[in-house]
């Protein structure tokens, strides 16, 4: 069994989770595998996944995690964590077809429920398709150690994010180790609350894509940045106060951020395109609003390695607080190629009484779009993106 522990999961989807929970009980979405990289899987890889799949249903919240979260994450009401003490997957949810070497993947449910299955399904795929190609990970405490330094030679203040791509479990706590001890206090945390809870650290994460998709299918492209950053505001009421600025091209996020925004939230991620643009846009706003940028944060989270952060970090220059959430190059650079695959929500609705809209990310790298084509042209359109 890859998923041992309910925990093994990413702070951020818990977060969705409460929102969704808080604002829309009743909305259900549905999910799609989407593999980038066009990775053949082996024979027989549907079966395999389909067991690990079903064996998630008895994965619960042990009692040790339970005081870890209430006592952690501040921002959860006592009754969400009630309703996580009673939580179990339904594998019902997942629908597995594979045909030759392509394999498909998709999700169902309410929302606040479903919302929990992309990171560890994720995590699932990678592991069992090295498992079954016999790949084996190399150097991975020299190679951890390494970076750790590096990391501290920059200065750079990092925290891991590489659940959803690592080579598998074991390998992510050894590089967690090794960042912890070689990397000292600018080693600042990891997005994975069992390792959080395991190693001491701080469990980061906020929210994601698929929040502002949700809101662009139903409440219209316009104000979906908008919309999302409020509705975060009234669950969270100033907590977890980083917007993800790229759902629909940062030009659209920065002409929705309101001064208010800009003051309520701590600072602000981009996960896509160039990130020397994105540090301008973004100070280029905090300066016409008269707020100093030196008080906000970015955080930089799309495909980093040492180079980008030694780039980024000479040109932010004490600018703007300066920070990086690093993934794949931490969790699965160990001598294979890593996976280039996401699942990301396709469809959504207010109710199970209402029809499926489409939702789409319009990102500020074309390759990482999502969605069915008309749809990305209408929003391109609505949204006046060339």
């Amino acid at each position: 069994m890859i998923i041992k522990d309910f925990a093994d999961n990413d702070l951020y989807k818990f977060t969705t989770m409460f929102a969704i929970q808080k604002l829309y009980p009743k909305a259900m979405v549905k999910y799609k595998f989407i593999n980038r990289g066009k990775t053949v899987f082996p024979e027989g890889f549907a079966e395999e996944f389909r067991k690990e799949i079903d064996a998630m249903k008895d994965l619960q919240l042990s009692d040790e995690m339970e005081a870890y979260i209430r006592k952690q994450c501040y921002f959860f009401d006592p009754v969400f964590v009630d309703f996580l003490k009673g939580y179990r997957f339904n594998p019902n949810e997942v629908c597995v077809k594979q045909a030759g070497g392509k394999l498909d993947v998709t999700i169902e449910g309410y929302w606040y429920r479903t919302v929990l299955w992309e990171v560890p399904l994720m995590a699932i795929i990678c592991e069992l398709y090295y498992k079954m190609i016999g790949a084996k990970p190399i150097n991975v405490k020299e190679i951890a150690i390494k970076k750790a330094g590096e990391f501290k030679k920059i200065g750079a203040e990092y925290s891991e994010f590489g659940t959803r791509r690592r080579f598998s479990f074991s390998v992510q706590e050894e590089v967690i180790q090794m960042l912890k001890e070689y990397s000292g206090s600018f080693f600042k945390g990891t997005s994975n609350l069992y390792f959080a809870y395991k190693h001491n650290l701080i469990p980061v994460g906020t929210h994601p894509h698929e929040w502002f998709m949700y809101h662009g299918a139903i409440y219209g492209y316009r104000v979906a940045n908008e919309m999302g950053l409020e509705a975060w505001v009234d669950v969270y009421q100033g907590s977890l106060g980083t917007a993800l600025a790229d759902t629909y091209t940062s030009d659209v996020f920065f002409r929705s951020f309101s001064l208010k925004h800009a003051k309520l939230f701590d600072g602000i991620r981009t996960d896509s395109g160039d990130p020397i643009e994105f540090t301008n846009k973004a100070l280029d706003f905090y300066r016409i609003h008269k707020i100093d940028p030196r008080t906000k944060t970015i955080v930089y989270s799309d495909a980093l390695n040492l180079n980008m952060v030694r780039k980024i970090r000479k040109y932010v220059n004490g600018q703007i607080h300066d920070v990086y959430g690093i993934g794949t190059f931490l969790t699965n650079d160990v001598g294979v190629k890593p996976l280039n695959i996401v699942i990301k929500i396709s469809h959504a609705k207010e109710n199970p009484e209402k029809e499926y809209l489409p939702t789409i990310k319009l990102t500020d790298a074309k390759l990482k779009n999502t969605g069915n084509d008309q749809e990305i042209e209408l929003c391109k359109r609505v949204l006046n993106i060339k």
